[in-house]
């Protein structure tokens, strides 16, 4: 216990990044094993903290111990999706021995804290906040029960826990942050932890740095002010000074707005969504300047080695070996879930990631009639895969992936899988030929599956959005189809996408692939080489430090 309570950074600090960061973030997907994500964000913050580790850098993860997860995805007994919640224990985390009071609805419970130590996993030390402590009530626990409750309160309280418990976590262990950066709005009240420490609003500014991850209005948190006082969202700080220093003066209370004016520098992730976000905050005032750090995924985990090594000796005929044998991988969970043997020889087609409306799951469906020629081309096959978890209470979202499970019924090439964590993403990289990615632009923030197929000799097929205008040369590295008019009805904008989405399938995907293998190889050769050049996370988390922790500190001091 005397370890944390003068916390000492585990491993030697390079100079380059000896500011010290407290990185918080609902979710990190750092392995398989420890079930504390749900998706892209959870990615992406995982990837940043290995990165954190290889780069040395003097930084911290901050989050929570879920005792449930975010759920598992198992089937009924009709295939359709069933959720199951399943209790977790680790005996790889390491019990700090520290507890503490914090207040959430005019209460005081127990915080419970536990250590992941950098060798376990290969990242930054991360300390997991639980409210499993036997002094609290049931009603107390549920807190850290699931990842993104779909309760209002409980939802606040897990903000509470992350933010004012993560902050109050640091000043207990010694670790006094020259940044506190916020991933996503989440942890908001560490910032009132820090107008209530400091009392200065441009010192808490100095501190903090805000990454907002998407445009969609769901993702933005709204809440009811005197909802959020009750709760003890706001600590110490009086509901007059939460107004005076986040200039919200209505009864709602908008996140994201709050962190922009909480924050002396934010971004986006990626080129595109940084663009977006300056301009769906430009007419707020007070609010931070909004750069972008486009998002990247870890290398060295996901990458396949014999992959990598073949593309370095450019041998042709040991990439492509090596790719069958990954196929043959994902496809014996293939047969195993859905009892469809598929083909390695056979172009196969993967959409896989969270389930969202906007994300069109079934796009390429929506015209039966196409999309069964396009299964039955006998000159030139094709296998399509989708998985992918939909929020447990987005009953459209699951309804989109039970109407996928019934189709896939009807045809020998198409499965719908369950389970898509990590070690199903990776399986799903390294054995698909394309990734296909169509969101509705510009909703998607960064992306970022296809990046680490890219690493996996898997050819991106997309819409413009995300990360891909940064990355994309059509024909070159990936494919892309035209941008739809944005004035456009929605309906018009997807029958506009899908119909060029199939065009570019049958027309030049698959004849590539089929007929001209040799230039098939230089695509994916070229995808392999230019995704790791700019789009491995060593790179982000470098950038970070750079462009928001070092470089905003600077333009603070300037100003004050």
């Amino acid at each position: 216990m005397d370890q944390f309570r003068s916390f000492k950074h585990p491993y030697p600090i390079s100079r380059k990044y000896s500011q010290k960061v407290a990185y918080f973030s609902m979710e990190f997907a750092v392995d398989q094993a420890l079930k504390i994500y749900s998706g892209g964000l959870g990615y992406l913050a995982g990837s940043h903290m290995r990165s954190a580790h290889d780069l040395k850098q003097n930084l911290v993860g901050i989050g929570i111990l879920w005792k449930y997860g975010y759920y598992d995805q198992v089937r009924s007994s009709n295939g359709e999706m069933d959720v199951l919640f399943m209790e977790r224990q680790y005996n790889f985390l390491e019990d700090t021995g520290i507890d503490f009071d914090l207040a959430v609805n005019s209460h005081n419970i127990k915080v419970k804290v536990w250590y992941l130590p950098p060798h376990v996993f290969g990242t930054a030390p991360m300390f997991l906040l639980s409210t499993i402590h036997p002094e609290n009530d049931y009603l107390a626990q549920t807190i850290c029960h699931r990842l993104y409750s779909n309760n209002t309160e409980a939802k606040v309280a897990q903000s509470i826990l992350l933010g004012m418990g993560g902050a109050k976590l640091l000043d207990i262990i010694g670790f006094e942050p020259d940044v506190y950066h916020l991933n996503e709005a989440h942890a908001l009240p560490a910032a009132f932890h820090l107008y209530d420490k400091l009392g200065v609003l441009d010192e808490v500014r100095k501190r903090i740095v805000f990454t907002t991850h998407t445009p969609v209005e769901a993702g933005n948190e709204k809440h009811d002010i005197y909802l959020l006082e009750r709760m003890s969202f706001f600590g110490h700080v009086s509901l007059s000074e939460v107004r005076r220093i986040t200039g919200i003066s209505d009864n709602v209370f908008n996140h994201s707005l709050a962190a922009l004016r909480l924050s002396r520098m934010a971004n986006g992730v990626s080129k595109i969504h940084g663009e977006v976000a300056r301009e769906m905050w430009q007419d707020y005032s007070n609010i931070s300047p909004i750069t972008h750090v486009t998002n990247s995924q870890n290398h060295e985990y996901w990458h396949d080695a014999e992959l990598d090594k073949a593309l370095k000796a450019d041998n042709d005929k040991a990439l492509v070996s090596r790719k069958k044998e990954l196929k043959q991988k994902l496809f014996d969970v293939v047969v195993d879930q859905t009892g469809k043997l598929f083909d390695p020889n056979v172009l196969t087609l993967v959409w896989a990631r969270r389930y969202a409306g906007y994300k069109r799951a079934d796009l390429i469906t929506r015209d039966l009639d196409h999309f069964e020629k396009l299964l039955s081309d006998a000159k030139h096959p094709i296998q399509i895969i989708w998985a992918g978890k939909p929020y447990p209470m987005d009953y459209d979202a699951i309804g989109t992936f039970n109407k996928l499970v019934h189709l896939s019924k009807k045809y020998p090439n198409v499965a719908v899988l369950t389970g898509y964590e990590l070690s199903l993403s990776k399986l799903l990289k390294q054995g698909s030929d394309i990734w296909l990615n169509n969101p509705r632009i510009p909703r998607e923030a960064s992306g970022t599956s296809g990046m680490t197929a890219a690493m996996n000799a898997c050819v991106n097929l997309s819409t413009w959005d995300g990360w891909i205008p940064e990355f994309a040369k059509h024909g070159h590295n990936c494919y892309v189809v035209p941008q739809a008019e944005l004035s456009w009805p929605e309906g018009i904008q997807d029958e506009f996408d899908r119909k060029n989405l199939m065009a570019v399938l049958e027309n030049e995907v698959l004849p590539t692939y089929y007929d001209k293998p040799k230039r098939w190889d230089e695509i994916v050769k070229a995808s392999m080489r230019e995704v790791i050049t700019f789009f491995d996370s060593d790179r982000m988390a470098d950038e970070y430090y750079k462009n928001l922790y070092s470089v905003g500190a600077k333009k603070m001091a300037a100003t004050n």
